[in-house]
């Protein structure tokens, strides 16, 4: 057998009111392509990508799901980990048909996004983070909030996102999917965070893989990317940790 070609297995998951961008957002991370017309994601959606991150390969598996209220039976589905059964069956009927998931997933980080135009997709943060709170089995994932759009301008400030964060323990940053900006620093802070978790790293190891973990003391450390850049820095610029 081939020996796996990562040291580490992160699943994320990426919630928030329908609209937000959060589809925008996972496509312009893994194929760096934006959609002005995308369409609503029906259930879930799912994209792999690797990142190279402190002497670290991973594997994000990265789940994109859908915040309309008809479909948010089958999402809470995807926030059980381990303690779930072996195979969760939803259904979530839409018009004449049932979509039906079969899948667990025990999320290391959870990506909460709101519209900064969108006063109600800020307020609605409190619904998916209890949401969080009911379903999840991983009580120590990373949790990153992420303020969506800030090319269009908006109406909820980021202090007030800042201060939603900080009082829901949570790292913050500002995205445009739109003009490539702070999207790759998303997933590259919350991976770095998920790092510098011990508790997270379990299990993350694939078989056949040495089953040793460096902690992490801090951003300080030497750090590469795919494309070379050093996300440490992005602790400073742009993400309230």
């Amino acid at each position: 057998m081939d020996p796996p070609n990562y040291d580490h297995l992160f699943k994320l998951l990426i919630i928030g009111d329908s609209g937000v961008g959060k589809s925008c957002l996972l496509l312009r991370f893994c194929d760096d392509e934006f959609n002005e017309k995308q369409l609503a994601t029906i259930g879930v959606d799912f994209k792999v990508k690797y990142l190279s991150l402190m002497g670290k390969r991973l594997k994000l598996a990265i789940w994109d799901t859908a915040g309309q209220e008809r479909f948010r039976t089958l999402t809470s589905s995807y926030y059980r980990g381990a303690q779930a059964a072996p195979v969760v069956e939803v259904e979530s009927r839409t018009m004449n048909s049932i979509l039906t998931a079969q899948l667990v997933i025990s999320s290391s980080g959870i990506v909460l996004v709101y519209d900064v135009a969108s006063r109600e997709s800020f307020e609605n943060l409190e619904y998916w983070l209890e949401e969080v709170r009911k379903y999840a089995t991983n009580r120590n994932s990373v949790k990153m909030l992420v303020a969506n759009k800030v090319d269009e301008g908006g109406v909820v400030t980021r202090h007030e996102g800042e201060d939603f964060a900080i009082r829901h323990s949570m790292l913050f940053i500002e995205s445009s999917a739109k003009l490539k900006v702070g999207v790759k620093e998303i997933f590259q802070q919350l991976v770095l965070k998920i790092l510098d978790t011990p508790d997270l790293l379990e299990n993350t190891t694939p078989l056949g893989a040495t089953r040793s973990t460096r902690v992490l003391s801090g951003p300080s450390q030497a750090a590469q990317t795919e494309d070379g850049d050093d996300p440490s820095s992005y602790y400073d610029r742009q993400c309230l940790c």
